[in-house]
């Protein structure tokens, strides 16, 4: 059980109370909420997503699908997946698929879904395939300052 470098160090100066949640280590979203015993309408995950201008992260529920066409009409931008390449450089203190997401402690703009800010508990990736963290709504909200929060996800 670790905590990617960078995410601890963001969510340790932000003064982020957090509780690491460790789990048998998982391979999708879907076994690390029933490996973690966290319901997948409380698991947050990440997809990073790239164009000419750069990356952004979209952080959206694990049960969730993106809707892509609506996060470029709201950005104004031709974004498209991230290659795993990408991922894997510009997360180089995470194990690869296990992307935490919070965009400012890996300096990358952050769009959310609104929903989010509306769950009683969130749990998100912690860079590898064995830990959650967890954290409280307040202490999420805080977590995701400057993200742009909007709609663009339907359930599974």
């Amino acid at each position: 059980m670790t905590i990617a470098g960078r995410l601890h160090s963001y969510l340790t100066d932000n003064h982020i109370q957090y509780e690491l949640c460790p789990h048998p280590y998982s391979h999708s979203s879907a076994e690390t909420a029933r490996l973690a015993h966290v319901p997948m309408d409380r698991l947050a995950k990440s997809v990073v997503l790239e164009d000419e201008e750069g990356y952004v992260i979209a952080v959206v529920p694990a049960n969730c699908r993106v809707h892509l066409g609506a996060i470029r009409r709201l950005l104004h931008r031709d974004l498209h997946l991230a290659s795993e390449a990408d991922l894997t450089r510009l997360f180089d203190d995470c194990t690869p698929g296990a992307v935490p997401p919070v965009g400012r402690a890996y300096g990358l703009p952050t769009i959310m879904e609104e929903s989010l800010t509306e769950w009683p508990e969130v749990y998100f990736e912690a860079g590898d395939h064995a830990a959650l963290v967890h954290l409280s709504p307040d202490q999420f909200v805080s977590v995701m300052q400057g993200a742009v929060r909007t709609h663009f996800t339907s359930a599974h």
